[in-house]
């Protein structure tokens, strides 16, 4: 990890303070735990505590550990009180010792001092990374004029109408900066707020098609495609690699300073039920007081049922149509047909009769997630844990 990326952990674990929380164990908790390859400060924390983001208030600052926020595999992580209050130490793995051979054994062997220098393994991240690698790197949410000002895919070589990986594609709209590295980029969906009119729009989810290399500058200029995710379009927009940047993979869960209350608008993958390690984009960002590492709850909508001012239903058995020689199987089974298409009907046509209203029931808790992006009117977050499914236009708000 860069001195850069260490600066700015520790900026934050200076500012968390103003808004801490008083953790709460987990029942279950272990008395020490040994950091294993593969785990996260989430998954360990979480182990410890019900809310996994509040463990930097119970983690003990080790004045002979450099950094005692970089958790390494073989550390161990022990729980201890002052004077009443929960602390989380950590105890530095030691180095593996020399070994001697079985062919050593039993004979004298020449030892002299040396220096050995043992390589630490890579820190333990707070989140599973590989989630949202493709995230960090590229441009995810522009405005329309944003897209609307980038350069774009006029033609390919041959005029061929799709290229890929190995192709030369014609360009215009690029300035000669100097810039000779180019992402290819093609507009998605428009996100919007749930029941937005149709031309209000937060803005759109670009996606990543290619990389490019400049090689002839003008109008058009020319570019070879060293490698693609999917085929290149007439239309698809450039931006340069150096204006992608790399984003700082050092995070630092936390409530928000401000009240939140936004929505779920759209998930990776396009499935229906959301679960653990999937990412979700958020109508809430920058202008709402979210940041990177921002933990928020997700609450299921609310279900809608049929209130029918306490009477009592009427019983299916009453009125129900039997076929003259039940319960013979095929009677039987067009009977079942028959009142189950009835009821639907009643359902949809006779509700107002029958004085039923819909009801919105409370919402209830569905999961917690964490913001590892942000934008302006936008944010990209990973759900990091879902004790039900959570859908599309959930809603988030404050832990």
């Amino acid at each position: 990890m860069s001195n850069k990326n260490i600066l700015a952990l520790l900026i934050v674990l200076v500012a968390l303070p103003a808004f801490a929380d008083t953790p709460e164990l987990n029942p279950a908790h272990p008395e020490r735990y040994v950091v294993q390859k593969g785990d996260t400060l989430w998954d360990i924390s979480g182990k410890f505590l019900v809310d996994p983001w509040l463990w930097p208030e119970i983690w003990q600052v080790n004045p002979q550990v450099v950094n005692p926020h970089l958790i390494y595999p073989g550390d161990v992580i022990s729980l201890t009180y002052e004077e009443g209050r929960p602390i989380l130490r950590v105890e530095r793995g030691e180095p593996t010792a020399p070994t001697v051979t079985r062919a050593e054994v039993g004979r004298d062997v020449k030892l002299s001092p040396t220096i050995r220098s043992t390589k630490r393994a890579k820190a333990i991240p707070t989140i599973p990374l590989d989630a949202i690698q493709q995230f960090l790197s590229r441009p995810l949410v522009l405005t329309e004029d944003q897209l609307a000002a980038l350069p774009y895919v006029v033609s390919s070589y041959e005029q061929h109408l799709i290229a890929g990986a190995g192709n030369t594609i014609y360009v215009r709209g690029l300035t000669d900066d100097g810039q000779t590295h180019y992402g290819v980029y093609r507009k998605g969906r428009a996100l919007q707020n749930p029941g937005a009119p149709a031309n209000e729009i937060l803005g759109y989810e670009v996606l990543h098609v290619a990389d490019g290399v400049l090689q002839r500058y003008g109008d058009p200029a020319t570019l070879f495609i060293p490698r693609s995710n999917r085929e290149i379009l007439v239309g698809d927009r450039l931006i340069p690699i150096a204006e992608e940047g790399e984003l700082s993979t050092v995070f630092m869960p936390h409530a928000p300073q401000t009240e939140v209350d936004g929505n779920i608008i759209s998930v990776i993958d396009g499935v229906s039920q959301i679960g653990q390690y999937q990412v979700v984009v958020l109508n809430v960002g920058q202008s709402n007081g979210v940041d990177v590492g921002t933990v928020l709850r997700v609450y299921q909508s609310g279900q809608v049922v049929r209130d029918y001012g306490g009477k009592p239903q009427e019983d299916e058995k009453s009125d129900r149509i039997h076929f003259e020689h039940e319960p013979a199987p095929v009677d039987s089974l067009l009977s079942n047909v028959f009142n189950d298409l009835r009821d639907t009907a009643r359902d949809f046509v006779n509700i107002g009769e029958r004085g039923a209203v819909p009801v919105e029931l409370p919402e209830e808790p569905a999961g917690v997630l964490m913001v590892f992006r942000t934008f302006d009117q936008i944010s990209y977050a990973l759900i990091m844990a879902a004790t039900t499914p959570i859908h599309i236009y959930d809603s988030v708000r404050n832990p």
